[in-house]
This record gives structure tokens, C-alpha cells and sequence, in this order.
């Protein structure tokens, strides 16, 4: 935030308009830094300008592709305070998804091509549930089509953490956790790879356990799944 204040007392004291002006080339020319900072002069300097919804739409677009997730999110919040039905109320919710996907992110796992499964789930949780908000709330949205194609990915994402969860317990000897995270991806993720680590994870645990029974249920339906 401090770097923030000190980078609009560098932007030129110019009408609204104007800064509007520079900031909209800034965003067409894909410098969304510079038009991030403009965009803040405006919105700091003429709260209640003409422009005044769009600048706040451009900012959150222009923090997203900054990847300043937490001024991105802290901004979708405001707007969605501040402005709860308007018209382009599904874009902020379909940015709020893109940019939570954004933070859930890991440059050493795409760098290094590294499997972090175990990595917290937090922010793709919670783009998990602004993309199914989204579909739900507006399903004639322009957004719709592709929030599907994300919130699969997310939910993959979310399997893969449970699985990873389930696996460390088999490690720890909590074989009870185990089968039972286990059955979670099962119940709650049944269209995803990690159904068949899951059950799996439980053939092994309900052995262990000497849970004949639930070992042959398990091991009859991973059947069904191979």
C-alpha cells in the first residue's frame, strides 16, 4: 500500500478524463503496471468521477494481470460491497475465481514441474466456489463456459490434496484417517483421477485394519474403476 501511495503521487495532476485516457492506453498497450498506478490516481483522486465503476473494474483486471492477487482480491471485495447488482456483477465474480486461482499458483511446482499436491487448497477452494457461483447465478454469462472448464481443473486440484492427505496418514500408521479420507474422495470427487489412489489407499488401510468386508467393497469397485 505504501508503494502504492508513493507511485500516484508520480502520476501528473490531470483531469479525470485525461488519466482516464492515458490509463485505458496503458491497458491496451498491456503495460498494467503503469495503468495500475493511473488507475489508482483516479480512483483515489476522483472518487465519484464519471468513470468512476470502470475505473474500479480496470483496476481489479489490471491488478490480475500484475499478479497483485491481494490488491486484486481486495478490490473484487469492495466492488462487490459496493455494487451488488450491477450489470457486470458476473465478471467480478469470474475474475474473483481467475484471480484466487492465480494466488493458489506455484512457480517452483510449474518451474521445476514438481508435484506440490500437498500444498494448501485454500484460495483454489475458494475458486472452486466463485466459478460454481458464477454458473449458478448467471448461467447465460459469456464467463459460463469457461468457469466449467476451470472449476474441473480446481476439483482435480482439491482430489489430489485429499489424496495426498490420505497417503501421508497410510505413512503416519493412521489408517483409519486414511481410509476415510479415502472415502471422501470417493463420495465427494468420484469424477476425478484420484478416485483410483483413493480406493486404493483404502484396499491397503482396511487390510491393515482387518476390515475384510470394506476391503472387498473397496477392492470391487476400484475393479469397476480400472
Amino acid at each position: 500500500a505504501g508503494c502504492s501511495s508513493k507511485s500516484t503521487r508520480l502520476i501528473p495532476d490531470k483531469p479525470a478524463i485525461e488519466l482516464y485516457s492515458t490509463a485505458q492506453q496503458a491497458l491496451q498497450a498491456g503495460n498494467f503496471v503503469s495503468a495500475a498506478e493511473t488507475l489508482e490516481a483516479l480512483d483515489t483522486r476522483y472518487p465519484f468521477g464519471p468513470h468512476t465503476v470502470q475505473v474500479q473494474l480496470d483496476l481489479i483486471y489490471a491488478y490480475y494481470k500484475n499478479n497483485d492477487t491481494a490488491q486484486a482480491l481486495a478490490n473484487i471485495d469492495r466492488f462487490l460491497r459496493l455494487n451488488p447488482t450491477h450489470k457486470d456483477i458476473d465478471y467480478v465474480y469470474y475474475m474473483r475465481g481467475l484471480t484466487n486461482m492465480a494466488a493458489d499458483y506455484n512457480v517452483f511446482h510449474s518451474a521445476f514441474d514438481i508435484d506440490r499436491s500437498d500444498r494448501d487448497p485454500s484460495y483454489a477452494d475458494a475458486a472452486f466456489g466463485d466459478f460454481t457461483s458464477l454458473i449458478k447465478r448467471f448461467p447465460e454469462s459469456q464467463y459460463v463456459a469457461d468457469a466449467q472448464q476451470r472449476a474441473i481443473a480446481i476439483k482435480s486440484r482439491l482430489a489430489n490434496y485429499e489424496l495426498a492427505a490420505a497417503k501421508y496418514y497410510m505413512k503416519r500408521q493412521a489408517y483409519i484417517a486414511a481410509a476415510q479420507r479415502g472415502q471422501y474422495i470417493v463420495e465427494h470427487f468420484p469424477d476425478t483421477q484420484a478416485r483410483i489412489g483413493a480406493l486404493e489407499v483404502m484396499v491397503s488401510a482396511y487390510e491393515i485394519l482387518g476390515q475384510e468386508e470394506l476391503k472387498a467393497n473397496a477392492q470391487a469397485v476400484l475393479a469397476l474403476n480400472n
